[in-house]
């Protein structure tokens, strides 16, 4: 698999996100069933696992951790902190003493000493990213996390934090659907030596299969709550994925693995988490790397799908308020947008 630089070390350019295996797109698996998609992974030659303290509220990092320890120096290991369950319910708390804490019950869960890459999964805005890098930052110097990332964030906020600590990585949602993170965070992850890791990058399913049903969701599905996903919108959002579904046949791949393909094009610092549950996807989405798909079917992709022709916000307004990347409010001729 083709590999990246990822706080310093190579890893191929497909990881895995776990979070679908504990939480957010209805049923998750069972632990058994989980288990064994993880253990193929590594089979596959995945070594980026990625997994945060929100996921099932700490039940995705036990899973890592049952999983995956005994494969601990194979593996490049991420988590996040600094968004979690307290009694119940989804808080972001990015106060010094609260990560301090985190990390040492995520270091438990995982069944580690160590982990490779430790992002804010959300900027508290009530607490200023200084302090709460800074605290990240004495994880490091206690030799419990390799290097620091941030979620979610803009090219101003990332510019702040990497003056008090060097950030190694952002993670962001990023796809042919979600193009938010060419607005600024591309280029200021270039421009400052981070790696830029695109989640959710089958537009949260709808690229990963020609034949997504969102009236078909659990009544658990997070999705249900996402515009995109809704009446108003995913009648328009599915002519496109038919559209694209030529253009991959055409192409003589999936529709995730062009999908793929097009996030891994869009820079050298550039790698893909996608999650799945099904381990014919997995071997699927890590094949991409091997199909050298040409770069005129990948520009094609681009002009079907891009901000200009999906309908739809990402997030509900609830949602939206807790990031702080970069918004579209008006389209150059070229496709980019400017704030």
């Amino acid at each position: 698999m083709m590999e990246r630089k990822l706080a310093g070390r190579p890893v191929e350019a497909i990881g895995l996100g776990c979070m679908n295996l504990s939480h957010a797109y209805g049923k998750p698996p069972g632990e058994k069933a989980a288990v064994r998609l993880l253990h193929r992974a590594v089979e596959l030659g995945v070594q980026h696992f990625d997994t945060a303290a929100l996921y099932g509220f700490g039940k995705n990092e036990w899973l890592l951790g049952k999983a995956l320890s005994q494969h601990r120096q194979e593996i490049f290991l991420a988590s996040k902190c600094g968004l979690g369950g307290v009694d119940g319910k989804r808080v972001i708390d990015g106060r010094p003493e609260t990560l301090l804490r985190t990390i040492d019950d995520a270091l438990m869960r995982l069944q580690t000493s160590f982990i490779d890459l430790y992002y804010l999964h959300r900027w508290d805005r009530n607490v200023p990213i200084e302090d709460s890098v800074g605290a990240m930052a004495r994880m490091v110097d206690a030799g419990k996390v390799g290097a620091l990332g941030l979620s979610e964030v803009s090219a101003q906020t990332l510019r702040r934090a990497h003056a008090v600590h060097p950030i190694a990585a952002v993670q962001t949602e990023y796809s042919l659907f979600t193009r938010n993170a060419e607005i600024a965070v591309l280029d200021a992850c270039r421009d400052i030596g981070a790696a830029f890791v695109a989640f959710s990058p089958l537009a949260r399913g709808f690229l990963a299969t020609p034949t997504l049903d969102p009236t078909g969701f659990d009544k658990d599905d997070i999705r249900r709550n996402m515009p995109r996903f809704q009446a108003s919108h995913a009648s328009r959002n599915q002519r496109l994925v038919e559209a694209f579904s030529r253009l991959a046949r055409q192409a003589g791949c999936t529709n995730a693995q062009l999908a793929l393909a097009w996030v891994r094009a869009q820079g050298n610092h550039v790698l893909a988490i996608p999650g799945t549950t099904s381990r014919a996807h997995l071997k699927e989405n890590v094949e991409t790397t091997k199909l050298g798909i040409d770069a005129g079917w990948l520009e094609r992709a681009g002009e079907l799908i891009n901000a200009r022709t999906v309908s739809g916000p990402r997030y509900p307004p609830a949602s939206q308020v807790e990031v702080d990347t970069e918004e579209f409010s008006k389209m150059t001729v070229h496709g980019r947008a400017s704030r």
